[in-house]
């Protein structure tokens, strides 16, 4: 698997403070080496044909599409935010 960053993802992640930069690449390298690990919440978003939700903290989340052997990643930020519009 890879992921690809959507310029919408790339514009969420700059936003973000830089020890949480940090905190969401660790996340994405546990996403490419085992998705099941605990730490990343994976579950698919209610409502959506093909969009999940990741854990990147306790109130940020990513949320992704799966499309052949890639991670799709739309949207990084607070909890709610990125649930209201997840692509």
């Amino acid at each position: 698997m890879k992921i690809f960053h959507t310029e919408k993802a790339k514009r969420d992640f700059q936003k973000l403070p830089v020890e949480i930069q940090k905190i969401v690449e660790k996340q994405f390298r546990l996403l490419l080496n085992n998705p099941s690990h605990p730490s990343i919440r994976i579950k698919k978003i209610e409502g959506t044909k093909n969009i999940w939700e990741g854990r990147i903290t306790k109130s940020i989340r990513f949320t992704f599409q799966i499309i052949r052997d890639t991670y799709i990643l739309r949207r990084i930020g607070k909890h709610n935010e990125v649930l209201r519009k997840p692509w």
